[in-house]
C-alpha cells in the first residue's frame, strides 16, 4: 500500500500532543473532563468528522450528539504476549485527514477526514492508523440501528485479533457485532469493514479489540456513524 505508512513506520513517526481545543465539534465542544448529562443535543444521522480540523481531540469530546469517551484507558496484551499500558498506546482521539487512503479505498467512508486513536498523527493526506483498545459512545437519545466503517490492519501481527461494536441500553448489553482479522501471516495489509447493529434500542456504543479474550491495541480508524433514531 503506497500511500499509507506500514504501521512499523508509523510506531516510529508517532507523536504526543496536548489535546486540542477545536470550538467547532458540530454540536457540541471539547472537554477533556467532561460530565456526560442527560439533556444532549440530537444525535444526527451521520457522523463523517469531515467538518473537524485535523488535530488531536483529547481524551473525549462531543460532536453532533455522540459523546465520545473512555478511549484506550485500560491496558491489555499483544498477540506476541508483550502488555501494554494506556500510557502505551495513547488516550487521545484523532482527527486524520485520510485523503490518500480514499483514493486507495474509494467505497469506504467519506473523504477527507477519520477518527482514529492513540498518540499518531501524520499532518497532511496521508494517514496513521492508530491503536484502538477501547472508545465508548453515548448517545443524545436512544437508537434502533448504527453502523460504523472501519479500516485497520490486518495478518502480520494483527491476525487473529476480534474487532467488537457493543450496544448498551441503561448499561446492559443488548448486541454485537464482531469480525476476527484475518490471519494469513506475512506482511500486514490494510482492509475495511462495515460493523451494524440493529433490531434493539440502545442508547450507547462500545467498539473494542480482543485478543484471546483480553484487551488489545490493533490499528484501527472509523468514519461514518450513521444511527436511526428509536421511535
Amino acid at each position: 500500500m503506497k500511500r499509507i505508512l506500514p504501521s512499523a513506520l508509523l510506531l516510529a513517526l508517532a507523536f504526543s500532543s496536548a489535546a486540542a481545543t477545536n470550538p467547532d465539534l458540530g454540536l457540541g465542544t471539547i472537554a477533556s473532563d467532561y460530565v456526560y448529562a442527560n439533556s444532549f443535543e440530537q444525535i444526527a444521522p451521520l457522523s463523517d468528522y469531515d467538518d473537524l480540523t485535523e488535530g488531536f481531540l483529547g481524551a473525549s469530546f462531543l460532536y453532533r450528539g455522540v459523546s465520545y469517551h473512555d478511549v484506550n484507558d485500560i491496558g491489555g496484551v499483544f498477540p506476541d504476549g508483550s502488555t501494554f499500558t494506556p500510557d502505551d498506546v495513547g488516550r487521545d482521539f484523532i482527527i486524520e485527514d485520510a485523503t490518500d487512503l480514499f483514493v486507495d479505498f474509494p467505497t469506504f467512508g467519506s473523504s477527507p477526514n477519520v477518527l482514529t486513536f492513540g498518540t499518531s498523527l501524520v499532518p497532511g493526506p496521508n494517514v496513521t492508523i492508530g491503536a484502538l483498545v477501547q472508545a465508548s459512545m453515548d448517545l443524545a437519545q436512544p437508537a434502533s440501528a448504527a453502523s460504523l466503517e472501519a479500516a485497520f490492519y490486518e495478518n502480520g501481527p494483527w491476525g487473529g485479533i476480534v474487532l467488537h461494536l457493543d450496544a448498551f441500553l441503561d448499561g446492559v448489553q443488548v448486541a454485537t457485532d464482531s469480525l476476527t482479522l484475518s490471519n494469513l501471516g506475512g506482511r500486514d495489509n490494510v482492509a475495511t469493514h462495515t460493523f451494524s447493529i440493529s433490531g434493539v434500542t440502545f442508547d450507547a456504543l462500545r467498539f473494542h479489540a480482543t485478543w484471546d479474550d483480553q484487551p488489545t491495541a490493533p490499528r484501527v480508524l472509523i468514519d461514518n456513524l450513521r444511527l436511526t433514531p428509536a421511535p
